[in-house]
């Protein structure tokens, strides 16, 4: 069984930055996709960063040249540095691996985990 903890989210003014990181535990191997996405009062979860193991990214245009998503291979961590942070950035924000990931990459991915999400707040 693999268990995602995020952390790093917080309330932030408009043009600032944060940075949310993701650790799996358990049996995940390191070419396992893993990704961001974000769900936001309202709306549909939505793809904000994704990456393989090999070093493949992709990016929500919303977020292209503001967020860069990093991972650890060997700690089985993801993090997203989010740079320029806008208002419309509000939202909770969950770290996936697997399936999820992997269709946004357009590669295989089996089973599919979800964090439990991290509360990012962009005040005007």
């Amino acid at each position: 069984q693999v268990q995602l903890a995020e952390s790093g989210g917080g309330l932030v003014q408009a043009g600032g930055s944060l940075r949310l990181s993701c650790a799996a535990s358990g049996r995940l191997l390191s070419i396992t996709p893993m990704g961001w996405y974000r769900q936001a009062p309202g709306k549909q979860r939505e793809l904000v960063a994704a990456s393989t193991g090999g070093g493949t990214t992709k990016y929500a245009d919303s977020v292209k040249g503001r967020f860069t998503i990093s991972r650890d291979n060997a700690k089985h961590t993801v993090d997203l540095q989010m740079n320029n942070l806008k208002p419309e950035d509000t939202a909770v924000y969950y770290c996936n691996a697997g399936r999820t990931a992997a269709r946004a990459l357009g590669v295989f991915g089996a089973t599919d985990y979800w964090g439990q999400g991290t509360q990012v707040t962009i005040s005007f």
